[in-house]
């Protein structure tokens, strides 16, 4: 699907009509919104985003960041899509994740052109593929993309609800005023934690733009809260939109599923290799893993090696640092190779909803399985032992990132496992000052629990001495 007509011609109607009723409504709902011989567009906004996943707590609504200025580019007929977006920090006191704080403006762009999605950090292209569908899902859910794409489509409409589908990707229904124009989409995308993830967009206060109708003021949520509140402030029709995709992320493959492997004590070893990282720990007659991230592509990798480590030995626990969607999404396919999910007692009901959740739009490895998931909770500490080696999971108490945080501690080998309360920058590069609240409470937490911790495995990052933890704080040990 590597342009708009070759994306549309993948949807699936769901809704049938008659032939008679789609060759009018369709063409009428086109001529509404401005969307005959409109190629591309641009439109600028500024509000608010709520970044789904990071909540401080599962149950609680997605952290909130202000929105100076968002632009949406959007060519259909490459199926391209590129967005820029200037953000500050929104929560105060900071609750959650997101890559809070914000210190200043921070600049984001994400795009998507056909089947391939990536970031921009500075001037380099980094594959996204975990972002892929939900990229497409914004495109082709523009009010244009919903009639171009039914249209493309042969689709039809019945009463005033157009929909439609990418097999095994999205579904669509669109909702239209009495004036012909889309007012609701409702999605459903799949999600590596949720399973199928509803998406709701409200289109509402449309304007003429050169001829093209546009809607001043764009809600969406996600899984059932808010992700964005927009007011457009201006649109481009037909202006020019040139994305190409990098050769870089062309040629990019396994962007997940590559691990690559440090033993870093006897019967400990670290497993990075990406974004987000594993350990992996060997008891006496099973394995122990630390952390389940992103996807099924990347904790089947993660399984994989692990049984490659240690032939013969199974996974019998796989210790969740927190409920954010990046740090949880390959709990599913821990689940469904019948592993036990060990998280915080108050991520435990979450855990249990999530992993019975359907997936039936693209079946994971967990719907796959049939199994039946095993969670179990920790709350303040939890000691896994076999008589020689002991595992310590420890609740990192009062951190604003999450509210159920674990880290792992091992006190023989003096080894500490954690995600997101510091993430060590690159080396020789000097911590960031005023160091972040995540951080400090670590070593706090630290210091309270009376660790005797020697190194640091993050689950960002690298591997360091805790030194790098104390300069990051700007406190000697």
């Amino acid at each position: 699907m590597r342009s708009a007509l070759a994306l549309t011609a993948a949807l699936l109607l769901v809704l049938p009509l008659s032939a008679a009723a789609q060759s009018t409504a369709l063409p009428d709902v086109a001529a509404a919104l401005g969307a005959v011989g409109l190629k591309s567009l641009e439109y600028s906004s500024s509000g608010v985003q709520f970044q789904a996943g990071q909540s401080a707590a599962p149950g609680q609504s997605w952290p909130r960041f202000n929105i100076k200025s968002f632009t949406r580019s959007v060519n259909y007929e490459t199926a391209s899509l590129r967005d820029e977006i200037i953000r500050t920090q929104g929560e105060n006191p900071v609750r959650g994740g997101g890559q809070q704080p914000v210190r200043g403006e921070q600049r984001q762009v994400f795009v998507v052109s056909g089947d391939f999605a990536w970031n921009m950090a500075a001037d380099a292209a980094v594959p996204a593929p975990i972002a892929l569908i939900e990229r497409q899902m914004q495109l082709w859910s523009t009010p244009h993309g919903v009639v171009k794409a039914a249209m493309a489509n042969n689709a039809t409409v019945q009463g005033r609800v157009i929909a439609f589908a990418l097999p095994g990707r999205i579904t669509v229904k669109a909702a239209l005023t009495d004036q012909n124009l889309i007012e609701r989409v409702e999605a459903i995308i799949p999600n590596p934690v949720l399973g199928d993830m509803p998406v709701e967009i409200t289109y509402a206060e449309y304007k003429d733009f050169g001829g093209v109708k546009f809607p001043t003021r764009v809600r969406q949520s996600a899984g059932g809260f808010p992700s964005w509140d927009l007011a457009v402030t201006d649109v481009k029709p037909n202006a020019v939109v040139d994305v190409k995709v990098p050769d870089s992320v062309r040629q990019a493959t396994g962007v997940y599923s590559r691990v690559a492997t440090q033993m870093v004590a006897d019967g400990v070893w670290y497993l990075t290799g990406g974004s987000h990282h594993s350990v992996v720990i060997e008891m006496k007659d099973h394995l122990i893993v630390v952390e389940a991230p992103l996807n099924d592509e990347r904790a089947l990798a993660v399984i994989a090696e692990a049984r490659g480590l240690v032939p013969g030995k199974p996974i019998r626990y796989v210790v969740n640092s927190h409920h954010h969607f990046d740090h949880s999404g390959g709990v599913r396919a821990f689940a469904g190779e019948g592993v036990t999910v060990i998280t915080h007692e108050s991520n435990r009901a979450f855990f249990e909803k999530t992993l019975a959740a359907p997936a039936m739009l693209s079946p994971d490895h967990m719907a796959k399985s049939g199994r039946k998931p095993a969670v179990e909770g920790v709350r303040d500490r939890r000691v896994l032992t076999d008589g020689a080696r002991t595992v310590e999971i420890h609740h990192i108490a009062g951190n604003a990132h999450a509210d159920g945080l674990l880290m792992v501690y091992l006190p023989k080998e003096k080894l500490l496992s954690q995600a997101d309360t510091f993430t060590p920058p690159p080396a020789g590069t000097p911590p960031a000052m005023p160091p972040s609240p995540f951080t400090t409470n670590l070593a706090d937490n630290i210091k309270r629990l009376a660790l005797n911790v020697d190194r640091l495995l993050p689950l960002h990052g690298r591997l360091v001495p805790i030194a790098d933890l104390h300069a990051a704080t700007g406190h000697a040990h």
